[in-house]
């Protein structure tokens, strides 16, 4: 028992102070190995309502009453509390134990124990409880023991892998790091033939959950070990469990405080992992910015990409950038860009290019230059990559969700840029980030070309000039005016109505309108502005004006 850290009743029975009573097991022998967490002396008939469970409750049976009935309520409220023995001395006051509390007893599965001498009862409590302490001082310092080899075990540079192997041989039971969803990280087994492959035994541990959530079996140790959430806002959460087996035994107490005690370690190593991870991506993203910004010259780009693991090849390079909320919430050092930079660098290993990812923290950027076979790839890559940039995102739990973009938060911006050589590479990276910013409150689309956006770039550089807000004001002040005041709103009519190039069908099929209604709206908006909605000029102006309009205050 020196793993339990405590001390059982037969334990309890084997010490000077119970075995001067000529102690007489009379039920529950095979319930000795019970732990013992306290010791208890009293005579009333209410002790049952005291004890919390696990004591050794020492009496002279004054408390147990005289009819058959009150002694067995007494016993039944012992078993109840989930006592480890109850403990009889026989004297003058109850020379024998009376049957019905020995065959309730013996129903209930309760260690029943009369002594056949009169001992000290203070010298019982001092015996047993000094064993516990000693028990649960040999308890820790095995624990240390197992803290020191982990520890050690890391200095090394064995890493998660021997920190877990360190506790499967220490526990002789199979040890899982998992996910905080349940996905599993890590495995190892105890040493020695014939044991259990420790991914079989996973295998059958998931078949018997029907989700990732859900609990492990019983007897299992299951330790958080702590750290950052991707989660906005999330502080103090799980990053992982960790999660010891019975398979070929029990479980102790011991091995749950050593399991506690490398959760702290494992939550040391993981949180280095991923500060490692994001640095590396953050140095990366300080790589592709100063490309872009042309402090890196183009013939000293590729040798500088090797060392940070970047071989496109012969073919042209495409430049991605990926703008997130500003200001990204949920976005912290260890926290939510590590797990984004993770999920993004799993989702674009799928994509079957070879790619440089990298983060921009202070922008909210995530830059991507991707490498093409040839110029003819550039749509399909650009959905692809694209796509794994939004997995990533909704993976870590930071995209916006429908609600948050119908209550105007702005979502990510996906902007792909010229694809080509290393020079095309740097203006492309410059001309996405810069169209990323200018592209936000666009309607959503999974990427867009920077190529089409000059114009939206352009005024969004404009927009702290107060011609442009004039501009706007002029060409659509009226409108705007006139639908603060009433129903229905003309701007949507007239935003769709030039999106379609002044094709009347299309609006109304869009605008599930029937054509003479949109005619009179139409007629009502000219009227509005004073101007023709079949000029040209008055088209580009009302154009601009719309696109204008989301950058002003």
């Amino acid at each position: 028992m020196e793993n339990q850290g405590g001390i059982t009743v037969r334990r309890a029975l084997e010490l000077p102070g119970l075995r001067g009573g000529l102690p007489e097991v009379v039920t529950g022998e095979d319930q000795l190995d019970r732990p013992v967490r306290w010791v208890h002396a009293g005579e009333a008939p209410n002790l049952p309502a005291l004890l919390k469970g696990g004591e050794l409750l020492l009496t002279t049976g004054l408390g147990i009453g005289t009819r058959s009935a009150d002694q067995r309520a007494f016993v039944r409220g012992l078993a109840e509390r989930d006592i480890a023995a109850l403990v009889v001395e026989l004297g003058p006051r109850l020379p024998r134990l009376p049957a019905a509390l020995v065959d309730t007893a013996r129903s209930a599965g309760l260690p029943l124990v009369q002594l056949h001498r009169e001992v000290p009862f203070v010298s019982v409590t001092e015996q047993v409880h000094t064993e516990i302490v000693n028990g649960h001082y040999a308890l820790l310092r095995q624990a240390e023991e197992i803290d020191r080899r982990c520890t050690r075990a890391l200095l090394d540079g064995g890493g998660v892998p021997r920190v877990l192997r360190t506790l499967a041989e220490f526990a002789a039971e199979p040890v899982f790091l998992e996910t905080a969803d349940g996905r599993l990280l890590y495995a190892a087994a105890p040493p020695g033939a014939g044991r259990p492959d420790p991914l079989q035994v996973w295998e059958g541990l998931r078949a018997g959950r029907t989700t990732d959530r859900d609990p492990a079996p019983s007897g299992a140790v299951v330790v958080e070990v702590p750290g950052g959430s991707a989660a906005p806002g999330a502080t103090g959460t799980v990053r992982a469990r960790l999660v010891l087996l019975p398979v070929g035994g029990r479980l102790l107490p011991v091995h749950r405080l050593a399991a506690e005690r490398a959760s702290g370690i494992l939550a040391v190593v993981l949180m280095q992992a991923r500060q490692e991870e994001e640095l590396a991506a953050r140095g990366r993203g300080d790589f592709l910015h100063d490309l872009a910004e042309g402090r890196i010259a183009p013939e000293d780009a590729p040798a500088q990409a090797r060392v940070l693991g970047f071989r496109p090849g012969e073919g042209p390079m495409l430049p991605v950038v990926m703008r997130l909320a500003d200001p990204p919430e949920g976005l912290t050092p260890g926290g939510g860009w590590a797990a984004l930079v993770r999920a993004v660098a799993e989702e674009l290993a799928a994509v079957g290019v070879p790619a440089l990812l990298g983060v921009r923290p202070v922008e909210g950027r995530v830059p991507v230059l991707a490498g093409l076979r040839a110029e003819g790839e550039r749509a399909a890559v650009s959905d692809r990559v694209a796509a794994a940039l939004r997995a990533g995102l909704e993976r870590t739990g930071l995209a916006v969700s429908p609600a948050e973009g119908a209550a105007g938060r702005p979502g990510p911006v996906v902007v792909v840029g010229g694809a080509g050589g290393w020079a095309a590479a740097a203006a492309g990276l410059r001309h996405a980030a810069q169209t990323a910013t200018a592209a936000r409150g666009l309607p959503d689309q999974p990427w867009y070309d920077a190529r089409r956006l000059d114009i939206d770039l352009l005024l969004w550089r404009l927009r702290d000039h107060p011609d442009l807000a004039a501009f706007v004001d002029r060409a659509l002040g009226p409108l705007l005016d006139h639908d603060r005041r009433a129903k229905p709103p003309l701007l949507p009519t007239l935003t769709a109505y030039l999106a379609h190039a002044g094709r009347k069908a299309e609006t109304a099929r869009e605008l599930h309108l029937n054509r003479q209604t949109l005619y009179n709206r139409l007629a009502r908006i000219a009227e509005l502005l004073g101007t023709d909605l079949d000029d040209p000029h008055t088209v580009l102006a009302l154009s601009l004006a719309l696109r204008a309009r989301r950058h002003v205050p």
